[in-house]
């Protein structure tokens, strides 16, 4: 039993002290409570007080921006009004400058309109003068025939009659001489104009060949190959020249040098081989030497090349191979600036052309006219004249006594032997003489353009005139109120006429004669 009562007793103090531990810990929990509440009762009124801060200080922050913003926008309103006030005033006053020009504008209408009416009335008044004056004429003209007619015994009407008749007779009898006249003078003329219409066709199928013929331009990338060119000393340029017999010129020209010499193979040869050397960029004695022998190789080779190739052309067979070569050299080769291989192409062509009209032999005539000038292309070595030269290697490389004698004579070093020398001889002065062929004298050439001029202004009525495409054709202008439309028409043919009495030229000349009339006024 004691043990009974001691356990329970034991158990009522355990609930009893775990009543007070509850009861304490109700008390510390709510007193905590309390403490967490009232702190953060005060860490909420902190952060209100701190939000009510913060949006009073956005709020004058805002407030700052606005009232900026608005100064910014009123200023830019004021100077938007400013440069709008600025155009008005610039408006009105483009618009009172307007106002004062349409102002004189009315003015000057107004002056005009009053002289326009007293120049009506004038004029007016000057109509009824001349139909009185018109009237009392024609009383006068039918005083006077009425006269006439008592005097002639004839009516006015027969007068006429017979004045008509009188006048068809005359001219019937002048345009029968003026027929007559017109015929002989075309019979007069006929040879003549057919040469021209020979020389016009060759004229307009002719192509002018004109080269250098003493000096080649050779470009440079840069000026600054000039001093390689030269080399220490001159020691380049002066292999370069003893090499090629050429004349190295090199001055203040930019971009180019210039080389000159008589011989134009020569000339060929160094041209090519500066151009390699430039083009390579090693430029010393060794490399000189062997890029000149290299270019004289190649070059021999285009000379045959040349030659071939016009032989193959026109069909020529059994030519020596040293007058091959001697053909293509004409390539390089000029005479009054003409080609000298084109113009022996064209006199052969010419020479077969010719020998086919005559019934002649065409082959030997393309084969005298292709080798008349071959003298040409050894006379810078040979002394001598060219027909001479030529002469003398036809023969020496076989070719027969007619092709001999036709180069020989084809200048009149010798008397022609047979009729392909005559054909030689024409086709080279056909060739060389055509317009295009050669080039002119400069002075010459200015000479026959004021000459021309000169003839046109010498007639009266003619207020300027122009020669044109090379003297080919005259642009006359006349003065309108001196030379009428039939007489421009015969003013163009005396002009002609005079020309072709006193100068010598080539081909025709167009003679144009202008009458122009110009009709200015003003609209203000």
């Amino acid at each position: 039993m004691l043990t009974l009562h001691n356990e329970i007793i034991g158990i009522v103090i355990f609930f009893g002290f775990l009543i007070l531990g509850i009861f304490a810990a109700y008390i510390i929990i709510r007193q905590m409570t309390k403490s967490l509440l009232s702190s953060s009762r005060i860490s909420a009124k902190k952060i209100i007080e701190d939000a009510k801060f913060e949006a009073e200080s956005q709020k004058k922050k805002a407030d700052n921006d606005i009232k900026d913003e608005m100064q910014r926008e009123k200023l830019r309103l004021e100077n938007s009004l400013i440069d709008q006030r600025k155009d008005v005033e610039r408006t009105d006053k483009r618009l009172r400058e307007r106002e004062q020009i349409l102002n004189i504008k009315d003015n000057n209408l107004a002056s005009r309109e009053s002289e326009l009416i007293k120049n009506q009335r004038e004029i007016s008044t000057k109509d009824k003068i001349i139909k009185a004056k018109t009237e009392r004429l024609d009383q006068l003209i039918n005083i006077h025939n009425e006269r006439l007619e008592k005097i002639a015994n004839i009516s006015a009407e027969d007068a006429k009659k017979e004045l008509i008749k009188n006048l068809e007779a005359q001219a019937q009898l002048e345009a029968v001489q003026l027929t007559r006249d017109i015929k002989e003078k075309a019979k007069r003329e006929a040879d003549t104009q057919a040469r021209e219409i020979i020389l016009s066709a060759i004229q307009r199928c002719a192509i002018s060949q004109v080269m250098e013929t003493t000096v080649s331009v050779v470009n440079l990338p840069s000026d600054e190959l000039k001093g390689r060119i030269i080399g220490r000393e001159g020691r380049n340029i002066r292999t370069f020249e003893s090499l090629t017999g050429v004349e190295v010129i090199i001055d203040d020209t930019p971009g180019a040098i210039i080389l000159s010499a008589f011989d134009p193979v020569r000339r060929e040869v160094a041209r090519l081989a500066m151009e390699k050397l430039i083009a390579d960029g090693r430029i010393h004695q060794s490399r000189i030497e062997k890029v000149i022998d290299k270019t004289k190789t190649e070059l021999e080779v285009v000379i045959n090349n040349a030659g071939e190739t016009t032989l193959l052309e026109f069909g020529i067979t059994g030519m020596a191979d040293e007058l091959i070569n001697y053909i293509g050299r004409l390539k390089y080769r000029t005479s009054y600036g003409q080609n000298v291989l084109l113009h022996s192409q064209e006199v052969a062509l010419l020479a077969n052309a010719m020998a086919q009209e005559l019934g002649l032999d065409p082959m030997i005539a393309k084969r005298a006219g292709l080798l008349h000038d071959i003298g040409k292309a050894a006379d810078i070595h040979i002394e001598g004249p060219h027909a001479k030269i030529g002469a003398d290697l036809a023969e020496k490389y076989g070719e027969s006594d007619i092709i001999v004698n036709a180069i020989a004579a084809h200048h009149e070093e010798e008397l022609p032997k047979s009729p392909y020398a005559f054909l030689a001889a024409a086709a080279d002065a056909i060739s060389g003489s055509r317009p295009g062929a050669r080039r002119d004298n400069f002075e010459s050439y200015i000479n026959r353009l004021q000459n021309l001029e000169n003839i046109a202004v010498s007639f009266d009525g003619v207020e300027k005139a122009y020669a044109i495409q090379a003297g080919r054709e005259m642009r006359v202008m006349v003065q309108p109120e001196k030379i009428t439309d039939a007489e421009a028409e015969e003013l163009s043919r005396k002009i002609a006429k005079q020309i072709q009495d006193e100068l010598k030229y080539p081909g025709q000349i167009k003679v144009v004669v202008i009458r122009e009339v110009r009709a200015i006024d003003f609209a203000k």
